[in-house]
């Protein structure tokens, strides 16, 4: 059994016991979170009615934060001794999905 999550802005395919990464969510680690299902495939099942992905309930526990990989930024302009370096570590989440859960 696997779903398709909403996950900070992008669709992720989950199963129980999958770690991904999402963006920076509130909350400490060992928090649980519930998270938001699109699509439920059970088999042969595929659940894509509002309706009934409304029963199925999917869990997850915040494992930690963690950071992205470094960018490098470079400004310069031409011929006025203008240069400016920045950089970049886009803060992101690691989330354990701990249930997939219907309400039947």
């Amino acid at each position: 059994m696997y779903a398709i999550v909403r996950a900070g802005g992008r669709q992720e395919k989950v199963a129980v016991d999958d770690v991904l990464t999402v963006d920076k969510l509130a909350g400490e680690a060992g928090d649980s979170i519930k998270l938001q299902p699109l699509l439920v495939v059970d088999g042969d099942n595929v659940i894509s009615k509002a309706a009934e992905l409304a029963k199925f309930e999917i869990t997850a526990e915040i494992v930690g934060a963690v950071k992205g990989p470094k960018i490098n930024i470079m400004h310069y302009r031409n011929k006025t001794g203008y240069k400016r370096r920045m950089g970049h570590r886009q803060p992101y989440t690691e989330v354990k999905i701990t249930g997939i859960a219907s309400g039947k």
